[in-house]
Formats: C-alpha cells, sequence, structure tokens
C-alpha cells in the first residue's frame, strides 16, 4: 500500500497555433504533481515551453524534459534510425533548451522522461541507454530519470547511481512482459476503469494484462498523457480515488527523499 504518489503528465505537447488531444494544460497543471514538458522536436515550441514552465513553477509542480526523436509530423511516435551518440546528442540539445527557462523562473529541472517512440528504443537498448546515463552523470547526476521498471534504461541508470523513478501507465495497457503496450492511438479510455486499475496498482502491486493476467509492478509515479482524449477526466477520477483511498499525491522529489530520510534515520 502507497502512502504517497506521484502523477505526471506529458504536457505543452502543440506547435504554434495547433493542438493535440481535448484537454488543455491550464486546467490539468493544478490536477497533477511533475510535468513533463515538450522540448520542440516532437512537439512544443519556445513560447509553449515558456509558458508551461511557468504554469508549472506557479502551481508548484515539478518541471521534467521530455525530450524525443526529431518527429513532428509522427508526434515523436515512429522511430528514426541513428547511431546512439547521434540520438543522446539530440537528447542533451532538448534537456538545454528546458534548462534555460526553468531557469528563468528560479526552478530545477527535476527530471528528464524521453517521450514516445525514443523512450520505448533506450528501454530496449543497452547502448543506448548507457550513452544517456553517462551523459546524465556528467550534466545532472541528481536528476531524476523517469522509466520503466526493469528496462534497459532502468538498470543502466540504477548501475551508475542516476537516481531511477519508475512509472506506472495509467492509461496505456500492459503485455505480460510488465511492459506498456506501445501504441500511437489510445483512443478514448474509460475514467472509471483507468481510476480502478491506479488504485489496485497502488493498493496490491499488481496490474491486469491484455492476456487477462495479474502481474506485479513496480513504480514511484503515475503517468497519463495530456493527448489522451478524456484527460481531464482521467486525472479527476484518479485523484479522487486515490485522495479515498488515503493516498497523498506529491512531486517525485518529496516523496522519494522523504523515503530517503525515513530509511536513513531507521538504520541509525
Amino acid at each position: 500500500m502507497k502512502e504517497a504518489v506521484d502523477i505526471n503528465c506529458d504536457m505543452g505537447e502543440a506547435f504554434g497555433r495547433w493542438r493535440i488531444g481535448d484537454a488543455h494544460d491550464e486546467e490539468l497543471i493544478s490536477l497533477i504533481s511533475s510535468a513533463n514538458i515538450a522540448t520542440g522536436f516532437h512537439a512544443g515550441d519556445p513560447n509553449l515551453m515558456d509558458e508551461t514552465v511557468r504554469m508549472a513553477a506557479a502551481h508548484g509542480v515539478g518541471v521534467g524534459a521530455h525530450p524525443g526523436y526529431n518527429d513532428l509530423q509522427g508526434f515523436g511516435r515512429r522511430k528514426i534510425n541513428g547511431t546512439s551518440r547521434e540520438l543522446v546528442n539530440d537528447l542533451v540539445y532538448q534537456v538545454g533548451a528546458l534548462r534555460e527557462f526553468a531557469r528563468r523562473y528560479g526552478v530545477p529541472v527535476q527530471h528528464v522522461k524521453p517521450h514516445g517512440a525514443l523512450y520505448m528504443e533506450l528501454a530496449a537498448n543497452p547502448d543506448l541507454s548507457q550513452i544517456f546515463i553517462q551523459y546524465m552523470r556528467t550534466a545532472a547526476p541528481n536528476m531524476f530519470v523517469f522509466c520503466m521498471d526493469g528496462s534497459a534504461t532502468c538498470l543502466a541508470a540504477e548501475e551508475a547511481g542516476q537516481p531511477v523513478v519508475r512509472e506506472f501507465y495509467a492509461d496505456r495497457d500492459y503485455g505480460d512482459t510488465g511492459w506498456i503496450v506501445f501504441t500511437r492511438d489510445a483512443g478514448r479510455p474509460d475514467p472509471k476503469a483507468i481510476a480502478r486499475k491506479v488504485v489496485r496498482a497502488c493498493t496490491e502491486g499488481i496490474v491486469r494484462t491484455v492476456n487477462g493476467a495479474d502481474i506485479p509492478i513496480a513504480f514511484d509515479s503515475i503517468c497519463f498523457h495530456s493527448d489522451t482524449l478524456g484527460a481531464l477526466d482521467i486525472v479527476r477520477y484518479m485523484r479522487e480515488a486515490l485522495i479515498a483511498e488515503g493516498i497523498r499525491i506529491a512531486p517525485v522529489s518529496q516523496i522519494l527523499n522523504s523515503d530517503a530520510a525515513r530509511r536513513s534515520h531507521e538504520q541509525a
């Protein structure tokens, strides 16, 4: 049973006047605790990055960089071929851009969470994950990396000593391996069913797969996507269900730092 959990959301995922999904970031921002802010390659532009960081800072929401493949047309959900070093250089470029906007508003970049197809490629590619984590160890050794438990990204970060946040995907299905079933279109899921799924994961540590199996799931943060249709209802139902179970919602930096402090006290 979790006492507290982070809710993170992919945000700032528009470009110029073009918008995706049916929820507005200004409605979602007060209902989450960590924001994954698009950094310009799959979505986002300088004005939108500035606006989203400003909103997150005003609401006390943890700011995260959400870099993806250089794929505006495919919303970063198509694989782009390149060497591991080329792809990590794209990540460096995007994280650096968001860092400057965060500095502008006097807030730290709490975490980095790769987007879409790049997230899945990192999860399965040890070489790419190791170069990415080497960059993080040099440039941001205290910054959290958001990833799936058991992924190549998670293993590389844990081995190198990079802080890790394992995610549970509220609005995505799971396969029997414990990994999400990657999709370019999640449709309009039932927000009440998602709330029940999230509560079960938090209270029992279990998720049901697409094949009907119940498998254990380990996580620190719950993710949903602003471009999923019905995103506002999804987060509202999730919050209500979690609070009804006595589960507190807070930025992951507060939760994990609090847990580390408690363990240190217990060991003393």
